[in-house]
Protein backbone atom coordinates (compact mmCIF):
# COMPACT_ATOMS: atom_id res chain seq x y z
CA UNK A 1 0.00 0.00 0.00
CA UNK A 2 1.15 3.72 -0.67
CA UNK A 3 1.51 5.95 2.17
CA UNK A 4 3.12 9.05 2.93
CA UNK A 5 6.12 9.21 5.31
CA UNK A 6 4.53 10.44 8.43
CA UNK A 7 1.97 7.09 8.13
CA UNK A 8 4.86 5.16 7.48
CA UNK A 9 6.45 6.31 10.19
CA UNK A 10 3.54 5.36 12.87
CA UNK A 11 2.43 1.80 11.08
CA UNK A 12 6.29 0.50 11.94
CA UNK A 13 5.91 1.99 14.90
CA UNK A 14 2.40 -0.05 15.46
CA UNK A 15 4.81 -2.55 14.05
CA UNK A 16 6.85 -2.94 17.03
CA UNK A 17 4.04 -2.79 19.26
CA UNK A 18 4.41 0.61 20.12
CA UNK A 19 1.30 2.32 21.79
CA UNK A 20 2.55 5.30 23.76
CA UNK A 21 4.52 8.21 22.61
CA UNK A 22 5.75 10.88 24.55
CA UNK A 23 6.36 14.74 22.68
CA UNK A 24 5.70 17.88 21.78
CA UNK A 25 4.81 19.66 18.33
CA UNK A 26 5.98 22.05 15.80
CA UNK A 27 6.22 22.95 12.61
CA UNK A 28 8.91 20.43 11.41
CA UNK A 29 7.12 17.66 12.33
CA UNK A 30 3.61 18.72 12.00
CA UNK A 31 3.01 16.26 8.72
CA UNK A 32 4.17 13.14 11.72
CA UNK A 33 1.65 14.84 13.66
CA UNK A 34 -1.12 15.13 11.16
CA UNK A 35 -0.54 11.46 10.67
CA UNK A 36 -0.82 10.53 14.34
CA UNK A 37 -4.69 12.23 14.12
CA UNK A 38 -5.56 9.50 12.02
CA UNK A 39 -4.23 6.57 14.10
CA UNK A 40 -5.54 7.79 17.46
CA UNK A 41 -7.29 4.85 18.17
CA UNK A 42 -4.20 2.99 17.83
CA UNK A 43 -1.53 5.30 19.30
CA UNK A 44 -1.73 7.31 22.69
CA UNK A 45 0.17 10.51 22.22
CA UNK A 46 0.92 12.19 25.81
CA UNK A 47 1.41 15.94 24.87
CA UNK A 48 3.89 17.09 27.88
CA UNK A 49 5.16 20.73 29.00
CA UNK A 50 8.56 20.47 27.56
CA UNK A 51 10.31 18.44 25.24
CA UNK A 52 12.56 17.21 28.00
CA UNK A 53 10.21 16.33 30.00
CA UNK A 54 9.05 14.03 26.80
CA UNK A 55 12.25 12.88 26.73
CA UNK A 56 12.56 11.72 31.00
CA UNK A 57 8.79 10.14 30.74
CA UNK A 58 9.64 7.96 27.46
CA UNK A 59 13.35 7.22 29.68
CA UNK A 60 10.84 6.16 32.84
CA UNK A 61 8.51 4.24 30.55
CA UNK A 62 11.21 2.09 29.55
CA UNK A 63 12.87 1.77 32.66
CA UNK A 64 9.72 0.64 34.05
CA UNK A 65 8.71 -2.12 31.36
CA UNK A 66 11.11 -2.54 30.12
CA UNK A 67 10.46 -1.44 26.68
CA UNK A 68 11.27 0.99 24.04
CA UNK A 69 10.60 4.52 25.36
CA UNK A 70 9.72 6.88 22.17
CA UNK A 71 9.64 10.46 22.06
CA UNK A 72 9.12 13.33 19.35
CA UNK A 73 10.21 16.44 18.78
CA UNK A 74 10.15 19.17 15.98
CA UNK A 75 13.77 20.90 15.01
CA UNK A 76 15.53 23.02 16.47
CA UNK A 77 15.14 23.81 20.15
CA UNK A 78 12.57 21.27 20.20
CA UNK A 79 15.29 18.64 18.90
CA UNK A 80 18.22 19.94 21.25
CA UNK A 81 15.68 20.22 24.39
CA UNK A 82 15.89 16.42 24.61
CA UNK A 83 19.70 16.40 24.90
CA UNK A 84 19.54 16.25 28.58
CA UNK A 85 16.89 13.32 28.21
CA UNK A 86 18.58 11.23 25.73
CA UNK A 87 22.26 11.50 27.59
CA UNK A 88 20.33 10.62 30.66
CA UNK A 89 18.88 7.65 29.09
CA UNK A 90 22.28 7.28 27.13
CA UNK A 91 24.35 6.88 30.64
CA UNK A 92 22.15 4.45 32.39
CA UNK A 93 21.64 2.12 28.89
CA UNK A 94 17.90 2.64 28.85
CA UNK A 95 16.36 1.83 25.68
CA UNK A 96 15.00 5.02 23.69
CA UNK A 97 14.06 6.31 20.14
CA UNK A 98 13.56 9.67 19.88
CA UNK A 99 12.07 11.04 16.51
CA UNK A 100 12.70 14.32 15.59
CA UNK A 101 11.29 16.66 12.29
CA UNK A 102 14.39 18.52 10.78
CA UNK A 103 13.73 21.04 7.46
CA UNK A 104 13.26 19.85 4.32
CA UNK A 105 16.46 18.34 2.50
CA UNK A 106 16.81 21.02 0.26
CA UNK A 107 17.35 23.69 2.77
CA UNK A 108 19.59 21.37 4.53
CA UNK A 109 23.08 23.55 5.24
CA UNK A 110 21.18 27.14 4.44
CA UNK A 111 20.38 28.10 8.05
CA UNK A 112 17.08 27.52 7.58
CA UNK A 113 14.54 28.60 10.52
CA UNK A 114 14.90 26.21 13.20
CA UNK A 115 17.87 23.95 11.28
CA UNK A 116 19.92 22.34 13.19
CA UNK A 117 22.28 19.42 13.01
CA UNK A 118 20.81 17.33 15.68
CA UNK A 119 22.12 14.08 14.78
CA UNK A 120 25.56 15.59 15.12
CA UNK A 121 24.73 17.24 18.20
CA UNK A 122 23.63 13.55 19.75
CA UNK A 123 26.47 11.56 17.61
CA UNK A 124 28.37 10.93 21.19
CA UNK A 125 24.98 10.24 23.71
CA UNK A 126 23.20 8.14 21.12
CA UNK A 127 23.89 4.44 19.74
CA UNK A 128 23.60 5.39 16.56
CA UNK A 129 21.32 8.08 15.15
CA UNK A 130 20.15 8.48 11.24
CA UNK A 131 19.13 11.18 9.18
CA UNK A 132 16.51 9.86 6.64
CA UNK A 133 16.61 11.53 3.52
CA UNK A 134 14.56 9.40 1.47
CA UNK A 135 11.16 8.21 1.86
CA UNK A 136 11.76 4.54 0.53
CA UNK A 137 14.17 4.13 3.30
CA UNK A 138 12.22 5.41 6.41
CA UNK A 139 10.39 1.93 7.47
CA UNK A 140 13.42 0.10 7.25
CA UNK A 141 15.61 2.60 9.05
CA UNK A 142 13.04 2.95 11.79
CA UNK A 143 13.13 -0.88 12.17
CA UNK A 144 16.74 -0.69 12.15
CA UNK A 145 16.88 1.83 15.26
CA UNK A 146 14.27 0.11 17.31
CA UNK A 147 16.09 -3.29 17.00
CA UNK A 148 19.64 -1.71 17.86
CA UNK A 149 17.91 0.38 20.67
CA UNK A 150 16.90 -3.37 22.49
CA UNK A 151 20.15 -4.95 21.31
CA UNK A 152 23.07 -5.60 23.17
CA UNK A 153 23.49 -3.10 26.15
CA UNK A 154 20.41 -1.40 25.32
CA UNK A 155 20.52 2.68 24.88
CA UNK A 156 19.02 5.47 22.47
CA UNK A 157 18.66 5.58 19.65
CA UNK A 158 17.60 8.98 17.39
CA UNK A 159 16.14 9.30 13.92
CA UNK A 160 15.68 12.82 12.04
CA UNK A 161 13.30 12.79 9.20
CA UNK A 162 12.95 16.11 7.33
CA UNK A 163 9.74 17.40 6.58
CA UNK A 164 9.87 16.45 2.55
CA UNK A 165 10.14 13.17 3.71
CA UNK A 166 7.50 12.83 6.26
CA UNK A 167 5.33 14.45 2.96
CA UNK A 168 6.44 11.98 0.53
CA UNK A 169 4.64 8.90 -0.77
CA UNK A 170 6.16 5.06 -1.32
CA UNK A 171 4.73 1.71 -1.32
CA UNK A 172 4.84 0.15 2.71
CA UNK A 173 5.50 -3.83 3.21
CA UNK A 174 4.22 -5.03 6.67
CA UNK A 175 7.26 -6.73 8.11
CA UNK A 176 7.27 -8.73 11.36
CA UNK A 177 8.21 -7.07 14.78
CA UNK A 178 12.06 -7.27 15.23
CA UNK A 179 13.97 -9.16 17.42
CA UNK A 180 17.09 -8.07 19.39
CA UNK A 181 20.31 -8.90 17.48
CA UNK A 182 21.64 -12.46 18.84
CA UNK A 183 24.69 -12.06 21.52
CA UNK A 184 27.86 -13.64 21.53
CA UNK A 185 27.84 -16.95 23.31
CA UNK A 186 30.22 -16.48 26.56
CA UNK A 187 33.97 -18.37 25.88
CA UNK A 188 33.72 -22.16 27.46
CA UNK A 189 37.41 -21.46 28.69
CA UNK A 190 36.83 -18.29 30.30
CA UNK A 191 33.38 -19.51 31.92
CA UNK A 192 36.27 -22.50 33.17
CA UNK A 193 38.80 -19.66 34.28
CA UNK A 194 36.30 -18.56 36.48
CA UNK A 195 35.37 -21.25 38.18
CA UNK A 196 39.13 -21.89 38.92
CA UNK A 197 39.24 -18.35 40.54
CA UNK A 198 36.21 -19.10 42.52
CA UNK A 199 36.63 -22.18 44.02
CA UNK A 200 40.56 -20.53 45.13
CA UNK A 201 38.58 -17.99 46.03
CA UNK A 202 38.13 -17.38 50.28
CA UNK A 203 35.74 -14.25 50.49
CA UNK A 204 34.54 -13.97 47.25
CA UNK A 205 31.72 -11.11 46.83
CA UNK A 206 29.25 -10.63 43.80
CA UNK A 207 28.41 -7.30 42.64
CA UNK A 208 25.76 -6.23 40.09
CA UNK A 209 24.40 -3.20 38.22
CA UNK A 210 21.42 -2.36 36.34
CA UNK A 211 22.40 -5.06 33.13
CA UNK A 212 21.42 -7.96 35.52
CA UNK A 213 17.98 -6.47 35.26
CA UNK A 214 17.91 -6.10 31.63
CA UNK A 215 18.87 -9.52 31.61
CA UNK A 216 16.44 -11.00 34.27
CA UNK A 217 18.94 -13.15 35.45
CA UNK A 218 18.03 -12.60 39.03
CA UNK A 219 17.45 -16.51 39.52
CA UNK A 220 20.99 -17.48 37.85
CA UNK A 221 23.06 -14.94 40.01
CA UNK A 222 20.82 -16.29 43.47
CA UNK A 223 21.83 -20.01 42.62
CA UNK A 224 25.42 -18.99 41.90
CA UNK A 225 25.66 -16.83 45.50
CA UNK A 226 24.33 -19.92 47.28
CA UNK A 227 26.38 -22.45 45.53
CA UNK A 228 29.91 -20.32 46.36
CA UNK A 229 28.37 -19.02 49.27
CA UNK A 230 29.00 -15.31 49.07
CA UNK A 231 27.08 -11.84 49.71
CA UNK A 232 25.81 -9.63 47.46
CA UNK A 233 26.12 -6.12 46.71
CA UNK A 234 24.46 -3.77 43.47
CA UNK A 235 25.29 -0.29 42.39
CA UNK A 236 22.91 2.47 42.07
CA UNK A 237 21.61 1.37 39.24
CA UNK A 238 21.24 -2.27 40.08
CA UNK A 239 18.83 -1.18 43.36
CA UNK A 240 15.31 -2.95 43.18
CA UNK A 241 16.94 -5.79 41.29
CA UNK A 242 17.06 -8.11 44.32
CA UNK A 243 14.39 -7.90 46.67
CA UNK A 244 16.00 -6.01 49.85
CA UNK A 245 14.23 -9.02 51.69
CA UNK A 246 16.95 -11.63 50.21
CA UNK A 247 19.38 -12.94 53.35
CA UNK A 248 22.75 -12.76 51.58
CA UNK A 249 22.08 -8.95 50.00
CA UNK A 250 23.64 -6.42 51.58
CA UNK A 251 22.60 -3.41 49.59
CA UNK A 252 24.13 -1.19 47.13
CA UNK A 253 27.95 -0.16 47.46
CA UNK A 254 30.01 3.43 46.83
CA UNK A 255 30.09 6.45 48.07
CA UNK A 256 26.79 6.91 50.04
CA UNK A 257 25.82 2.90 49.74
CA UNK A 258 25.11 0.88 53.01
CA UNK A 259 28.23 0.37 55.03
CA UNK A 260 28.34 -3.92 55.00
CA UNK A 261 28.33 -3.91 51.36
CA UNK A 262 31.06 -1.19 50.87
CA UNK A 263 33.41 -3.45 53.69
CA UNK A 264 32.51 -6.03 51.65
CA UNK A 265 33.59 -5.05 48.87
CA UNK A 266 36.95 -3.49 50.40
CA UNK A 267 37.90 -6.78 52.20
CA UNK A 268 36.84 -9.14 49.30
CA UNK A 269 39.33 -11.72 47.08
CA UNK A 270 37.33 -11.54 44.53
CA UNK A 271 34.78 -9.74 43.26
CA UNK A 272 32.01 -11.20 40.46
CA UNK A 273 31.07 -8.28 38.65
CA UNK A 274 27.54 -8.85 36.98
CA UNK A 275 26.22 -6.08 34.10
CA UNK A 276 27.76 -3.05 35.93
CA UNK A 277 30.19 -0.02 35.59
CA UNK A 278 33.00 0.57 37.93
CA UNK A 279 32.38 4.56 37.72
CA UNK A 280 34.43 6.46 40.32
CA UNK A 281 31.04 6.70 42.67
CA UNK A 282 31.77 2.92 43.39
CA UNK A 283 35.58 3.09 43.60
CA UNK A 284 36.61 6.42 44.88
CA UNK A 285 39.88 6.45 44.76
CA UNK A 286 41.11 3.46 42.20
CA UNK A 287 44.57 3.14 43.96
CA UNK A 288 43.01 2.06 46.72
CA UNK A 289 39.59 0.38 45.94
CA UNK A 290 39.33 -3.34 47.12
CA UNK A 291 43.35 -3.53 47.60
CA UNK A 292 42.83 -7.43 47.92
CA UNK A 293 40.83 -8.22 45.23
CA UNK A 294 40.72 -10.01 42.19
CA UNK A 295 37.94 -9.48 39.20
CA UNK A 296 35.38 -11.92 37.47
CA UNK A 297 33.97 -9.16 35.11
CA UNK A 298 30.88 -10.50 33.27
CA UNK A 299 29.06 -7.68 30.72
CA UNK A 300 27.43 -7.81 27.19
CA UNK A 301 29.46 -5.00 26.38
CA UNK A 302 32.95 -5.86 25.63
CA UNK A 303 34.55 -1.85 26.18
CA UNK A 304 33.15 -2.39 29.86
CA UNK A 305 35.63 -5.32 30.44
CA UNK A 306 38.84 -3.21 32.18
CA UNK A 307 38.08 0.01 31.06
CA UNK A 308 38.38 1.53 35.00
CA UNK A 309 39.08 -1.46 37.37
CA UNK A 310 41.53 -4.16 35.59
CA UNK A 311 39.90 -7.96 35.25
CA UNK A 312 41.69 -11.25 35.32
CA UNK A 313 38.80 -12.76 33.98
CA UNK A 314 36.84 -10.55 31.45
CA UNK A 315 33.56 -12.54 29.91
CA UNK A 316 31.43 -11.07 27.10
CA UNK A 317 27.95 -12.18 27.18
CA UNK A 318 24.56 -12.06 28.24
CA UNK A 319 24.56 -12.74 32.17
CA UNK A 320 21.61 -14.71 31.88
CA UNK A 321 23.24 -17.54 29.93
CA UNK A 322 26.87 -16.72 30.75
CA UNK A 323 25.73 -17.55 34.60
CA UNK A 324 23.96 -20.51 34.12
CA UNK A 325 27.31 -21.78 32.02
CA UNK A 326 29.53 -20.94 35.31
CA UNK A 327 26.79 -22.37 37.50
CA UNK A 328 27.09 -25.71 35.85
CA UNK A 329 31.42 -25.10 36.05
CA UNK A 330 32.04 -24.08 40.01
CA UNK A 331 31.57 -26.14 42.68
CA UNK A 332 29.94 -25.65 46.01
CA UNK A 333 31.72 -24.71 48.48
CA UNK A 334 31.10 -22.87 51.99
CA UNK A 335 32.81 -19.38 53.26
CA UNK A 336 32.62 -19.72 57.13
CA UNK A 337 35.27 -17.08 58.78
CA UNK A 338 33.93 -14.30 55.75
CA UNK A 339 30.24 -14.57 56.35
CA UNK A 340 31.58 -14.00 60.44
CA UNK A 341 33.29 -10.97 59.37
CA UNK A 342 30.11 -10.20 56.80
CA UNK A 343 27.57 -10.33 60.00
CA UNK A 344 30.15 -8.65 62.36
CA UNK A 345 29.86 -5.40 59.69
CA UNK A 346 26.29 -5.93 59.41
CA UNK A 347 25.97 -5.47 62.86
CA UNK A 348 28.29 -2.21 62.82
CA UNK A 349 25.81 -0.99 60.01
CA UNK A 350 22.96 -1.13 62.45
CA UNK A 351 24.41 0.48 65.50
CA UNK A 352 25.08 2.96 63.47
CA UNK A 353 21.88 3.55 62.35
CA UNK A 354 19.92 6.68 62.38
CA UNK A 355 17.36 6.07 65.30
CA UNK A 356 16.57 9.46 65.64
CA UNK A 357 13.21 10.59 66.47
CA UNK A 358 10.95 13.22 64.52
CA UNK A 359 11.08 14.64 60.78
CA UNK A 360 14.39 13.02 59.38
CA UNK A 361 14.52 11.61 56.11
CA UNK A 362 15.03 7.87 57.32
CA UNK A 363 11.73 8.30 59.43
CA UNK A 364 9.92 10.13 56.39
CA UNK A 365 10.48 7.57 54.20
CA UNK A 366 9.67 4.98 56.75
CA UNK A 367 5.93 6.08 56.69
CA UNK A 368 6.00 5.18 53.12
CA UNK A 369 7.27 1.95 53.19
CA UNK A 370 4.10 1.23 55.86
CA UNK A 371 1.66 2.75 52.86
CA UNK A 372 3.36 1.86 49.45
CA UNK A 373 2.40 -1.41 47.72
CA UNK A 374 5.48 -4.13 46.74
CA UNK A 375 4.63 -3.06 43.34
CA UNK A 376 4.50 0.89 43.48
CA UNK A 377 7.33 2.40 41.44
CA UNK A 378 9.80 4.93 43.24
CA UNK A 379 11.16 7.57 40.71
CA UNK A 380 13.84 9.85 42.49
CA UNK A 381 15.40 13.01 41.39
CA UNK A 382 18.81 13.52 41.90
CA UNK A 383 20.73 14.76 45.23
CA UNK A 384 20.60 13.85 48.59
CA UNK A 385 16.63 12.75 48.50
CA UNK A 386 17.85 10.42 45.46
CA UNK A 387 20.10 8.84 48.27
CA UNK A 388 18.05 8.46 51.32
CA UNK A 389 15.32 7.04 48.98
CA UNK A 390 18.30 4.10 47.95
CA UNK A 391 18.95 3.95 51.48
CA UNK A 392 15.75 3.77 53.00
CA UNK A 393 12.79 2.26 51.03
CA UNK A 394 12.37 -1.44 50.85
CA UNK A 395 12.81 -2.52 47.16
CA UNK A 396 11.14 -6.14 46.56
CA UNK A 397 10.21 -6.48 42.97
CA UNK A 398 12.55 -5.31 39.69
CA UNK A 399 12.20 -2.17 37.82
CA UNK A 400 10.79 -0.17 40.69
CA UNK A 401 13.66 2.00 41.69
CA UNK A 402 13.56 4.51 38.63
CA UNK A 403 16.85 6.84 38.85
CA UNK A 404 19.04 9.02 36.94
CA UNK A 405 22.70 7.76 38.26
CA UNK A 406 25.31 8.22 35.12
CA UNK A 407 24.29 11.57 34.33
CA UNK A 408 22.73 12.86 37.78
CA UNK A 409 19.90 14.67 36.12
CA UNK A 410 18.23 17.11 38.47
CA UNK A 411 14.67 17.70 37.49
CA UNK A 412 14.46 13.84 35.80
CA UNK A 413 11.60 12.97 38.21
CA UNK A 414 8.42 14.14 37.53
CA UNK A 415 8.54 13.35 33.95
CA UNK A 416 10.33 9.68 34.69
CA UNK A 417 7.09 9.46 37.48
CA UNK A 418 4.56 10.42 34.60
CA UNK A 419 6.22 8.07 32.09
CA UNK A 420 6.59 5.31 34.24
CA UNK A 421 2.66 5.47 35.47
CA UNK A 422 2.07 5.22 32.02
CA UNK A 423 3.92 2.07 31.42
CA UNK A 424 3.24 0.15 34.66
CA UNK A 425 -0.36 1.92 35.51
CA UNK A 426 0.72 1.41 39.27
CA UNK A 427 0.06 4.55 41.69
CA UNK A 428 3.51 5.93 41.19
CA UNK A 429 5.94 7.91 43.95
CA UNK A 430 8.25 10.43 43.01
CA UNK A 431 10.95 11.63 45.58
CA UNK A 432 11.66 14.83 45.16
CA UNK A 433 13.77 17.89 46.94
CA UNK A 434 12.97 21.64 46.20
CA UNK A 435 16.03 22.17 43.96
CA UNK A 436 15.66 19.19 41.57
CA UNK A 437 11.43 19.65 41.57
CA UNK A 438 12.12 23.55 40.47
CA UNK A 439 13.91 22.39 37.61
CA UNK A 440 10.98 21.01 35.80
CA UNK A 441 8.03 21.22 37.67
CA UNK A 442 6.47 22.35 34.72
CA UNK A 443 5.22 18.57 33.69
CA UNK A 444 2.71 19.21 36.73
CA UNK A 445 0.24 20.71 33.92
CA UNK A 446 0.65 17.41 32.25
CA UNK A 447 0.08 15.13 34.81
CA UNK A 448 -2.67 17.07 36.14
CA UNK A 449 -4.25 16.86 32.02
CA UNK A 450 -3.70 13.01 32.12
CA UNK A 451 -4.93 12.45 35.45
CA UNK A 452 -1.63 10.47 36.67
CA UNK A 453 -1.86 9.53 40.12
CA UNK A 454 1.69 10.14 41.09
CA UNK A 455 2.61 10.81 44.50
CA UNK A 456 5.05 13.96 44.57
CA UNK A 457 6.92 14.15 48.38
CA UNK A 458 9.40 16.54 48.15
CA UNK A 459 11.90 16.69 50.96
CA UNK A 460 12.17 20.43 51.16
CA UNK A 461 15.17 21.63 53.44
CA UNK A 462 15.60 24.79 51.48
CA UNK A 463 18.94 24.35 50.26
CA UNK A 464 21.19 22.62 47.52
CA UNK A 465 21.30 19.85 50.22
CA UNK A 466 23.91 17.72 48.72
CA UNK A 467 26.39 20.31 47.26
CA UNK A 468 25.88 21.89 50.49
CA UNK A 469 26.61 18.77 52.41
CA UNK A 470 30.40 18.71 50.54
CA UNK A 471 30.71 22.52 51.53
CA UNK A 472 29.98 21.89 55.01
CA UNK A 473 32.48 18.86 55.10
CA UNK A 474 35.12 20.03 53.03
CA UNK A 475 35.04 23.52 52.04
CA UNK A 476 34.88 25.22 55.51
CA UNK A 477 31.54 25.98 55.32
CA UNK A 478 31.23 28.09 52.45
CA UNK A 479 27.44 28.17 50.84
CA UNK A 480 27.98 29.66 47.55
CA UNK A 481 25.22 29.90 46.24
CA UNK A 482 23.46 26.53 47.68
CA UNK A 483 20.61 28.08 50.06
CA UNK A 484 17.76 28.96 47.96
CA UNK A 485 16.10 31.03 49.94
CA UNK A 486 12.86 30.75 47.38
CA UNK A 487 9.48 32.06 48.75
CA UNK A 488 8.02 29.00 46.23
CA UNK A 489 4.44 28.07 48.30
CA UNK A 490 4.14 24.53 46.80
CA UNK A 491 0.81 23.60 47.96
CA UNK A 492 -0.52 26.44 46.09
CA UNK A 493 1.51 26.17 43.23
CA UNK A 494 0.32 22.36 42.84
CA UNK A 495 -3.11 23.67 43.45
CA UNK A 496 -2.78 26.41 40.68
CA UNK A 497 -1.55 23.63 38.64
CA UNK A 498 -4.82 21.97 39.37
CA UNK A 499 -3.65 19.16 41.36
CA UNK A 500 -3.97 18.70 45.25
CA UNK A 501 -1.11 18.95 47.97
CA UNK A 502 -0.66 19.68 51.53
CA UNK A 503 2.18 20.54 54.22
CA UNK A 504 3.41 17.49 56.44
CA UNK A 505 4.93 19.21 59.53
CA UNK A 506 5.36 16.07 61.57
CA UNK A 507 5.33 11.79 60.89
CA UNK A 508 1.49 11.74 61.54
CA UNK A 509 0.51 14.32 59.07
CA UNK A 510 3.35 12.23 56.53
CA UNK A 511 1.40 8.97 57.20
CA UNK A 512 -2.31 10.85 56.81
CA UNK A 513 -1.09 12.96 53.73
CA UNK A 514 0.60 9.53 51.21
CA UNK A 515 -2.99 7.94 52.54
CA UNK A 516 -5.03 10.46 50.90
CA UNK A 517 -2.34 10.96 48.17
CA UNK A 518 -2.89 6.71 47.18
CA UNK A 519 -6.43 7.64 47.12
CA UNK A 520 -6.18 10.55 44.43
CA UNK A 521 -6.67 9.79 40.64
CA UNK A 522 -4.32 12.45 40.07
CA UNK A 523 -1.06 14.01 41.18
CA UNK A 524 -0.83 14.82 44.88
CA UNK A 525 2.20 17.21 46.33
CA UNK A 526 3.07 16.36 50.13
CA UNK A 527 5.49 19.02 50.90
CA UNK A 528 7.28 17.65 53.95
CA UNK A 529 10.37 20.12 56.11
CA UNK A 530 13.42 18.68 57.01
CA UNK A 531 16.45 20.69 58.36
CA UNK A 532 19.05 22.02 56.02
CA UNK A 533 21.38 20.35 58.06
CA UNK A 534 20.19 16.99 57.49
CA UNK A 535 23.06 15.05 55.89
CA UNK A 536 23.42 11.51 53.15
CA UNK A 537 25.30 8.89 55.68
CA UNK A 538 27.55 7.14 55.05
CA UNK A 539 29.98 8.70 52.94
CA UNK A 540 33.53 8.04 50.79
CA UNK A 541 34.99 11.70 50.91
CA UNK A 542 35.47 12.80 47.02
CA UNK A 543 38.30 10.43 45.59
CA UNK A 544 38.92 8.71 49.17
CA UNK A 545 38.32 5.30 49.97
CA UNK A 546 36.66 3.07 52.21
CA UNK A 547 39.25 3.25 54.46
CA UNK A 548 38.04 7.01 55.36
CA UNK A 549 34.48 6.72 54.93
CA UNK A 550 32.02 9.15 57.52
CA UNK A 551 29.81 6.97 59.22
CA UNK A 552 28.50 9.99 61.33
CA UNK A 553 29.53 13.58 62.01
CA UNK A 554 32.83 13.59 63.93
CA UNK A 555 34.37 10.59 62.43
Amino acid sequence: MKLKGGDILVETLLEQGVDTIFGYPGGQIIDVYDSLWSYSDKMTHILTAHEQGAAHAADGYARATGKVGVVFATSGPGATNLVTGIATAYLDSVPMLAITGNVPTRQIGTDSFQEIDITGITLPITKHNYFVDKVEDLADVIREAYQLAISGRPGPVLVDIPKDVQQATCNFKPKPAVEPLPTNEPDITLINEAAKLIKRAKRPFIYFGGGMITSGAQEEMLELAEKIDAPIGCSLMGISGLPDSTPRFLGFQGMHGHYASSLAMHHADLVISLGVRFNDRTTGNRAKFAPSAQFIHIDIDPSELSKTVKCVCGIRGDLKGSLRRLNKAVEPKENLEWNRFIAQQKAIEKQNADNRDGMTPKNILGELNKIKHVNTPICTDVGQHQMWAAQYIDYEKPRTFISSGGLGTMGFGLGASIGCEMGTKEHTVLITGDGSFGMCLTELATAVKNEVPVVILILNNGVLGMVRQWQTLFFDKHYSNTILDRQTDFVALAKAFGADGENANSLEEVNAALKRAFKKHGPYVINATIDKDEMVLPMLPPGGSVDEIIVKLGD
